[in-house]
Formats: structure tokens, sequence, C-alpha cells
């Protein structure tokens, strides 16, 4: 959220994925810890080592499970590549966004927070702290799931990720997370360079065996092309149904220009961002078109996740899905330890702010903080305990994990659109290009954002009007606790109002069964 406070020491470095996707970018936040836990290298990063660092930053779970969760929406072919054209230019767009206000801007070093209220006021700057931090927990339970399901495979006690013995899992890894950032545990040795090979090597063993082995199949993609495992579904839902997964996937590049600080040239920093963003797009989109080289769609729909290990079994055998599910676990066993750190962090940066309540401000004698940890923990345990009872177990969660951060994201690409055309002069000498380039990306990159929310469909847009309303007590609270006065505009009051009209249509919605979760 925030610089850390010079107060407290650090509780935890980042050591996963997860620094991306929490921290703000910071990117002359010099007394900041780095981001994605990048080391200091004499002279600073070069170009490739910033390439790399940005790719293994973005690269997250999501991409073990794409071509199952793609197929289960029952798109074809066709609808899936024109999801991916649409989400290339939109997430590019945001990246450019994030990599943009980290130059014009460069003094909000709270990042999703700041941007959000340096735009539109700390009402809606709160919204976006609270969006982002529930998104943070929800990708705590979705990998749980996903954790599960791998483990699944070697233990089938597990059922599919989403059982009673799943969640008993789950339960006890997180509270054991929890309990070492409570003793003020900083790094595990070696856990990043882990993490970075169990999700690297599976990814690319996968494309090269498949590619050199001949697996892929041209008669079944063209079928796969043509139609997916629901052909009668209308093609722009079938889109619209895989859009969320896309920017799953893709959820973490608003940290990707924090290593920036890092570089040995600052002109390195946009061509790098550039350059790992096209990688990233091209590794996943491997890993579509191919899977659907080797099965039909329809087979792909029912494969149990990680969905990449069925497919590798059924091009190698099975030290394929061995291969798969092995680097699953150890990737988000790893990625869990960090998610734990930065999402109890989310919450005391936001406190130390004064956008959340006191309490969550409060650290143990071992400098962590303990409110927030413990707090957070409650909240995922809650939301592991109806893990079983939950439609799609893993594909529920991450869709209203990606579908909470889509309000964080909007803002930040509203507030860069506001700056290209009320302040201009902040642009001078500080990015290359016109300003009506970036007032183009910036302008897309909202357009995307408020094209994710209708995506999202009528069961994510409920339950995210259903999570969102509780923080006004949170931010009332805050404020009043400090004597500070709130929703003073009455832009903030009509805020309020629709969320809360939301949040009680939804809940007649569900009381109705016009909108079911389980």
């Amino acid at each position: 959220m925030s610089a850390r406070s010079p107060q407290r020491p650090d509780p935890t470095a980042p050591l996963t994925e997860a620094s991306s996707r929490l921290r703000a970018p910071a990117l002359h936040d010099e007394g900041a810890p780095s981001e994605g836990h990048v080391p200091h290298a004499h002279g600073g990063l070069g170009l490739f080592r910033l390439v790399t660092t940005v790719i293994t930053l973005i690269i997250g779970g999501g991409v073990f499970t794409l071509a199952g969760d793609q197929a289960a929406h029952g798109a074809s072919g066709a609808a899936i590549l024109t999801a991916w054209g649409i989400s290339g230019v939109g997430v590019f767009c945001l990246v450019m966004t994030f990599f943009g206000l980290s130059r014009v801007k460069p003094e909000l070093k709270g990042g999703i927070y700041s941007y959000a209220s340096a735009g539109f006021g700390d009402f809606l700057g709160f919204n976006s702290a609270w969006g982002y931090w529930i998104s943070a927990l929800l990708c705590t339970v979705s990998f749980s799931a996903l954790l599960f399901g791998a483990l699944a495979y070697f233990f089938p006690v597990f059922g599919e990720g989403n059982n009673l013995a799943s969640v008993v899992g789950a339960s006890a890894l997180v509270w054991f997370y929890a309990f070492l950032v409570s003793r003020g545990i900083k790094e595990v040795t070696g856990v990043n360079a882990v993490i970075t090979i169990s999700k690297i090597v599976p990814i690319f063993v996968a494309i090269t065996a498949i590619v050199f082995l001949q697996k892929f199949d041209p008669a079944i993609f063209v079928e796969n092309f043509k139609a997916g495992a629901d052909p009668a579904l209308p093609f722009w839902e079938q889109v619209s149904g895989t859009m969320m997964i896309t920017i799953w996937v893709f959820v973490g590049i608003e940290g990707a220009v924090a290593i920036s600080g890092r570089a040995k040239h600052e002109h390195d920093v946009g061509k790098a961002t550039v350059i790992a963003f096209v990688c990233v797009l091209t590794i996943y989109l491997l890993v579509s078109v191919l899977s659907m080289g080797v099965m039909p769609l329809s087979q792909l729909a029912t494969l149990e996740n990680p969905a990449l290990a069925g497919v590798m079994e059924a091009a190698v055998g099975p030290w394929g899905a061995v291969l798969v599910n092995g680097g699953v676990v150890l990737s988000l066993v790893g990625a869990m330890l960090g998610y734990t750190v930065l999402a109890s962090e989310s919450p005391y940066e936001a406190a130390v702010q004064g956008v959340f309540v006191k309490a969550f401000a409060r650290t143990n004698k071992r400098g962590a903080p303990i409110v927030t940890l413990v707090v957070t923990n409650l909240v995922v345990e809650a939301f592991l305990v109806t893990m079983p009872f939950s439609k799609g177990g893993y594909q529920f969660f991450y869709t209203i994990s990606a579908g909470m951060i889509l309000l964080p994201y909007l803002l930040s690409a509203a507030y860069f659109a506001k700056l290209t055309f009320v302040d201009k002069q902040a642009f001078a000498g500080k990015l290359g290009g016109g300003i009506v380039l970036w007032r183009v990306l910036a302008l897309f990159g909202v357009v995307y954002s408020f094209f994710l929310a209708w995506a999202s469909g009528p069961v994510g847009l409920t339950v995210m009007s259903l999570l969102y309303a509780p923080g006004i007590v949170m931010y009332v609270k805050g404020k009043k606790e400090r004597g500070q006065p709130y929703l003073r505009r009455p832009v903030d009051k009509a805020i309020v109002a629709v969320i809360l009209v939301a949040a009680a249509v939804s809940v007649v919605m569900l009381a109705t069964g016009r909108v079911s979760l389980v």
C-alpha cells in the first residue's frame, strides 16, 4: 500500500510473485524492500535481468489451470483467441498506465491507494485499498484449492481440492504461516528461487514437449477452433466467459514496474516492461493454443486442476502429470506464505495512512502487524469453510478475487487519464511519446476495466457488491476514531448509496434464487 513505516522493521521480505501483487509500484521508494525479492545487483539490473524478473513476477499459478478453465466456460478456440486479443490490448494499456503513473507521480508512493485518493478523494481511495485487500484474501483461498487439487494427484483424500480434508489442510497451512509471520520471520532461504524454478520449468517442459514430440494435432485444433464444449453458447458469451480468466493470470501487473528503481539504465525500464509483457502473453497463448491441439475442448473442460497436468499426461504420459503437479505444489506452498505476509501488511499500511481502523496498525514485540495478521487469517478461514459449498471452488474464488481488483485498476487508469487532460505539464521530460498516446492508453485502460466488470457476470457483481458494503463501516469507524470528517462530498454519499442498493438487490436475488453461489 504505502512506503513502509520507518518506526517498524519489515516483518518479512516479499517472497514470491505475491510481492508484485500486493506491493505498490513505488518506483522511487528506495527505503522500501525490493519487490519480488529482487536483489541489489552491483551497478543495477541490465535489460535481460529486468525482463526475466518482471516475467517471474507476473506468471503465477493461474497458467497451470488456464486451458481447462477456458474450456470449462464453453468457449471455442475462436472465442478464446478473441478474448486473448482483447486482454492483450487491455492489459498492455494497464501496464503502461502503472508505468506512466510511476514516472509522472513518483511522490505517490502508496500506489493503488494513493492513485485513487489523489484522483478522486479518500473515500474512493479507501475502497481501492479495501478491494485490493479482499482480492488478496481470496487469492489465498483460491490458491489453497489449487494447491490441494494438485496434492490430490499424490494423495486422493483431497479430492478436487475443495473437500473437508482440503479445508483442514489449508487451514493448518495458513495458520502455520501466520505463526511464522507473527514471530517476525523475514524470509525463508532459497524459497524465491525454488518457487521460480518450480513454476517456470514445468511450463517450459510442457511447451517444448508438445512441440518437439509432435503431440500437437492440427485436426484437433481446427475442430476446437470451430466449436467449444458448449456449441450452443453465443459467441460473445463465450468471449466474456473467458475474460476473467485472462485478467486473473495477469494479476500483479501493477507491481511489474516496482523493480524499475533497480535498473542499471532508466531508459531500459519501459523497454523491459513491454518486452516482458509480450513474453508473458506469448507463454499464455502457447499454453492455450497447444493444449487445444492435444485434446478436444470437451475433454479439456472436464480435467481436474491443474489442467496442464492432464494435458501433459495425455501428451507424454504419467511423468508429465507428476512434473506439473509437483511444480504447482512447490510453487503454491511458497506463494501462500508470501500472500500471508502481504495480505496482512495491506490493511496495516492503510491503517498507518489513516483510512483503516486504528487497531489494524498495532504490531507485536517482533514488529509483525499482529491485528491485521489475525483478522486477515480469520477472514481467509471463513472463506475456506465455505469452499466445499461454493460453485467451482478454485474458479469461483479467483473470479471474485480478480473482480475485486477491478476497482483499483479502474481508478488508477481513470486517474492517469485525468492527468493527461488536466496536468499535461507533469508529463514533460518524464515519458516518451506524445500526450495523445498516453491519453489513448489510459482511456483504453478505463474501458477495459469496465468491460471486465461486465464480463464478471451477475454472480461476480453480486458477490463484489456484498464484499464492498462492509468496507463502509470500516471507513466511517476509522475516520471517527481520528476525529476526521467523512463522506462530506455528494459524490461520496452517492457512491455509498450505490453500494448499499447493489448489496440489497444482491441479497434479494440470492434469497429468491435468481443468483446462486452454490
